[in-house]
């Protein structure tokens, strides 16, 4: 298992991995602006993207934000996506992309390391508890 900087070419296989997700269907109507932010994001000097490689195969993807918050003086590295195929688990995608994303925040000199995740999802829960992260909250959202 590999991980590397997701790339332009990568935007199919990454907008299915976020579609199984739960994210939004990129449609024949949203696709061009849908690529657009994606490429824009690949160019976001406050991002990361990143995609799990297993055997030549794009198996999981993972975004990283630094974002600043008040009161603090160095940025909170935030996924806000970490997903993996159901069809390659268990093969460490997922623990190597977080590896990975813990090393990048050490890197920036990031506070913490944080990330949201349903409630059904209590496999990925055992590897965020397992990788040393707490659980430290609730996310509340309102569609607008």
């Amino acid at each position: 298992m590999t991980v590397r900087s997701a790339q332009e070419t990568d935007f199919s296989r990454v907008t299915e991995l976020l579609e199984a997700l739960g994210r939004a269907h990129v449609t024949h109507d949203s696709y061009a602006l849908a690529r657009q932010v994606y490429l824009n994001q690949l160019e976001d000097p406050n991002a990361a993207h990143l995609v799990a490689i297993d055997n030549g195969v794009v198996a999981g993807f993972c975004s990283l934000h630094f974002r600043t918050r008040l009161n603090h003086t160095t940025p909170q590295a935030w996924i806000p996506d970490l997903f993996v195929d159901p069809a390659t688990r268990g093969r460490g995608a997922a623990k190597t992309l977080l590896i990975e994303a813990e090393r990048l925040a050490r890197e920036r000199g990031c506070y913490e390391l944080a990330l949201e995740s349903g409630y059904e999802r209590s496999e990925a829960h055992l590897l965020y508890s397992a990788a040393g992260m707490q659980d430290a909250g609730k996310f509340f959202r309102k569609p607008l």
